[in-house]
């Protein structure tokens, strides 16, 4: 397969992806927004969206205070944000327009459709109707595009490269979410004595956002069937290798389809991938827990980008 056509896939299923992972954050917090809070704690909500994405510069520099309608139209429709769900879309489309002739015929009329019809949706306002409904349907359109994906296709390269660009992204989405909401959490859980049931309160909810934002609060009760505690939260979403969402299992899809695709010159990209596997397979909850979550997630983030870096240069760089 030539790179710039590998290159392609790779992208259009990481922007599929990244539009569903944006439309995931933006419901939960809007949901979350509904609940009775102060000023101070609504405009935390909104900033640890920002913040997921590393977006809170590129915000600031265009808009004064961090308000729910201001990050809303950031992150879906403002078409300057790289980021937003509007301008996923597009890329997404536009590298699909570019490899037309890899794709099933339903692979590119999903792409195509899903685009035009944000454009309509955002035209007809939307946004400022109910935006939680314009995210599910951004979920929608992205899980229907993986259906397709996986209905339709042949599992070839082509098949392969879409889908490592899914789980890549995935992975990093997961580890981000997971690590901002987790720290945001907990500043709020350890308050003083007197503010505990309160608390509680507070951090049960926002557990719950969280698990919801990956689709894991139904999964956790039936897993766990217990309270929802941060260490059982974490344990689900970074070792679990059953659950689709989690670090543990994105790194599997990740590994089987670069050993699909390898060549001669993949060897560090596979040697990568294999280790952060690896490390997940074997490692356990409170051990990552002892050594502070935060540093992990870090140090796995740093890991995942530097795996895209050499899986680019392994594939996806047209050799000159």
């Amino acid at each position: 397969m030539l790179s710039r056509t590998a290159d392609h896939l790779f992208w259009m299923s990481r922007y599929t992806e990244r539009a569903e992972n944006t439309a995931r954050m933006l419901s939960v917090s809007y949901d979350t927004s509904m609940l009775p809070m102060r000023p101070d704690d609504a405009a935390r909500t909104w900033q640890g969206v920002l913040s997921i994405s590393e977006l809170i510069p590129a915000y600031q520099a265009r808009y004064r205070d961090i308000t729910r309608d201001n990050v809303l139209f950031f992150m879906v429709a403002d078409e300057s944000n790289p980021a937003s769900i509007v301008s996923c879309l597009h890329a997404a489309r536009e590298n699909a327009r570019a490899v037309r002739g890899a794709l099933s015929t339903e692979v590119w009329e999903t792409q195509n459709q899903t685009w035009l019809a944000m454009r309509k949706h955002l035209q007809e306002g939307s946004l400022g109707k109910d935006p939680g409904q314009l995210a599910e349907w951004v979920k929608y359109r992205s899980h229907l595009s993986r259906g397709v994906v996986l209905g339709t296709m042949l599992q070839d390269e082509a098949f392969n490269f879409l889908r490592l660009g899914t789980f890549l992204e995935r992975a990093d989405n997961t580890a981000r979410l997971l690590d901002v909401r987790f720290h945001a959490i907990q500043r709020d859980y350890h308050g003083i004595e007197s503010e505990r049931k309160t608390a509680q309160q507070f951090d049960f909810y926002h557990w719950s956002a969280l698990l919801r934002s990956v689709s894991a609060f139904e999964v956790y009760r039936k897993v766990y069937r217990d309270v929802i505690t941060p260490e059982r939260v974490a344990d689900l979403l970074v070792l679990r290798a059953d659950m689709p969402r989690s670090l543990h299992a994105c790194m599997r899809e990740v590994v089987d389809n670069l050993k699909a695709v390898a060549h001669e010159g993949s060897q560090e990209s596979q040697r990568k991938a294999g280790r952060l596997l690896a490390d997940l397979q074997y490692g356990r909850i409170d051990e990552i827990l002892d050594t502070g979550l935060h540093a992990y997630l870090t140090q796995f983030l740093d890991r995942v980008n530097m795996l895209g870096e050499f899986i680019t240069r392994d594939f996806l760089v047209p050799e000159l």
